[in-house]
């Protein structure tokens, strides 16, 4: 299969899951992004740009190397996609509330220096955006319409309130750093499919 073949199965598989679904609110910096508003009222964004920037992410990532990225998130339904996204690549999590001084107060316990962060809603993950730039440490950011991302380095523009669409960006960026590096084919299968990077929802939540 060729490369472009490959592109359009890829985005037959994910345009279903409202990854690129904003929101009825857009900023300047998001603008680039997007393609038109729905009848709905919302903000679409471009799946082919989404798709570009997940490549240029996960060059990023691999040159600076895995093991040397944090993955950030407060949002409650990046927690899977996170936990699946490390345990496939071995890097670290950072699973709700960011604590104060993680990337610049060498005196804490939790301190720790890493290369690169990963965040998930530049809105919730503030914290993280903030002390990765006053360490020098680059940001990648999934940033939706609404979002202000004038702290991050490289922004892959997807619905990042959506449990499916949060689910679909970072099962992306695994398989594509995995292809970056030569472990998996444009067209084989991973060992995971979207649904199984989705944080799901319990009984007690839903009532």
């Amino acid at each position: 299969m060729s490369e472009q073949a490959e592109s359009t199965e890829i985005k037959k598989k994910i345009l279903s899951t409202g990854i690129r679904v904003g929101t009825p609110v857009k900023t300047k910096f998001m603008t680039p992004f997007i393609t038109k508003a729905s009848p709905e009222g919302l903000y679409m964004l471009d799946i082919d740009i989404t798709l570009e920037k997940i490549k240029t992410a996960a060059k990023f990532i691999n040159r600076v190397g895995t093991d040397k990225l944090i993955v950030c998130s407060a949002r409650q339904y990046a927690n899977t996609p996170i936990e699946k996204f490390c345990e496939m690549l071995g890097s670290k999590k950072l699973l709700g509330r960011f604590m104060p001084g993680t990337l610049t107060n060498p005196s804490l316990p939790y301190y720790i220096e890493p290369k690169l962060v990963l965040i998930s809603d530049p809105q919730v993950d503030v914290q993280a955006i903030t002390e990765a730039t006053n360490a020098g440490i680059p940001v990648i950011g999934i940033s939706n319409t609404d979002n202000i991302t004038s702290k991050l380095d490289v922004i892959i523009p997807a619905n990042n309130r959506g449990r499916k669409a949060l689910a679909t960006v970072y099962w992306l960026l695994v398989r594509q750093v995995l292809i970056e590096r030569g472990e998996l084919k444009e067209d084989e299968s991973m060992k995971y499919e979207i649904d199984d990077f989705e944080t799901k929802i319990t009984e007690e939540e839903i009532e």
